[in-house]
């Protein structure tokens, strides 16, 4: 079963920054679509960010625009989320996923390989 392994979370204050990483196995790297969610206690898994298969199109979800960026280092297989200007709201565990099918990010809670989780959590 393919796992990656997500990393860079902690607690910070509002408006501070994190930059979570998330290694890849190399095969699913190259051939996957990729991106990160989150979960908050009590909340359903919310996508965040996520890129087309060989870095291409990217989406954000509206809540993190201008705040968040996904991206990749083709030499380290590993995908990445910086975070600044972070709200209390952005506290949750942050997931990393890989889909090779690429399909809507809706249907990857099923079938595409996810990471551990890494904690974020902001204070007031």
């Amino acid at each position: 079963q393919v796992q990656l392994v997500e990393s860079g979370g902690g607690s910070v204050q509002a408006g501070g920054s994190l930059r979570l990483s998330c290694a890849v196995p190399a095969y699913t790297y190259s051939s996957s679509c990729m991106g990160w969610f989150r979960q908050a206690p009590g909340k359903e898994r919310e996508g965040v960010a996520h890129r087309h298969r060989g870095g291409g199109d990217t989406y954000y979800a509206d809540s993190v625009k201008g705040r968040f960026t996904i991206s990749q280092d083709n030499a380290k297989n590993t995908l990445y989320l910086q975070m600044n200007s972070l709200k209390p709201e952005d506290t949750a565990m942050y997931y990393c996923a890989a889909d090779p099918a690429c399909r809507p990010i809706g249907l990857w809670l099923a079938g595409a390989a996810w990471g551990q989780g890494t904690q974020v959590t902001v204070s007031s």
